[in-house]
């Protein structure tokens, strides 16, 4: 077998494994839902913010056009831990976000676009590190779903929020919580949910990442008053199958904006 079918076989499996024993009953079978890669590229002061995006703009964005994945998000972080940092969200089957880096190695036009990034040496590195993690989506919420924003390039930034749980049964109960009328509310508040995601891969397991999108940070603080005071989270939040134990131990709260390759 060759390594890429063997990468993507393994990938494929431990995923799903990891999918039907852990969340089976929050989230039911993988049919039908897309899966994310989210990688977060740690940056030094000067030309590393100006390389990367333009491999994002000029190389990357292009060649994951032409396998037919997409949108793909581009983003800086403005407020939130180690900064400078650039953001990239891909949705995609899960054998096309697994084994990424090796059909990018393959796409000759890519490593052209690519080189100076691709090939950065040492003393004049394009970025200090890259971290990755592979997400699916719930049953609820199975797309990516841009904000009517995009399309018009108008103002808009972006919150991405990541639950730590602090058990495997603890964190499918807090994914049964969103596809159990969370969305809703949500959507009611006006708080516009780009994704939702079950991290399948990745560091500080088990987790779940979403995304939000708003004008600005006035009219998100003002969405999330909504959200907090509706009724039925009032509801939802002191259920007795949520509220009898700390489900969400620690939350990462960070605001991004988007990148101007960003098709989000």
């Amino acid at each position: 077998m060759k390594r890429r079918e063997f990468l993507a076989a393994s990938v494929a499996a431990s995923a799903i494994a990891f999918t039907d024993s852990q969340s089976a009953h929050a989230q039911g079978t993988t049919a039908g839902r897309e899966f994310y890669m989210l990688q977060r590229y740690g940056l030094q002061q000067g030309p590393q913010g100006k390389l990367v995006e333009s491999y994002f703009s000029d190389a990357l964005i292009p060649a994951l056009t032409r396998m037919g994945m997409g949108p793909i998000g581009a983003f800086r972080l403005d407020i939130g831990p180690e900064t400078p940092s650039y953001y990239l969200l891909i949705p995609g089957a899960l054998e096309a976000v697994a084994t990424l880096d090796l059909r990018l190695a393959e796409d000759a036009a890519f490593l052209k676009a690519a080189d100076a990034f691709w090939n950065a040496t040492a003393g004049a590195p394009a970025f200090l590190r890259m971290e990755s993690s592979l997400m699916s989506a719930f049953t609820g919420w199975p797309k990516l779903t841009p904000p009517a924003a995009t399309a018009a390039k108008a103002k808009r930034i972006f919150q991405l929020r990541t639950y730590e749980s602090p058990s495997h049964g603890e964190h499918v109960r807090k994914v049964e919580m969103f596809n159990s009328g969370e969305f809703d509310i949500f959507v009611k508040a006006g708080l516009h949910p780009v994704f939702f995601g079950d991290t399948l891969v990745g560091s500080r397991m088990p987790n779940l990442t979403y995304m939000l999108s708003m004008t600005d940070l006035t009219e998100l603080d003002a969405k999330w008053d909504l959200f907090r005071n509706d009724p039925a989270w009032k509801k939802l939040s002191t259920s007795q199958r949520y509220a009898y134990d700390q489900i969400v131990t620690n939350v990462t709260n960070l605001i991004l904006s988007p990148l101007s390759c960003s098709q989000i």
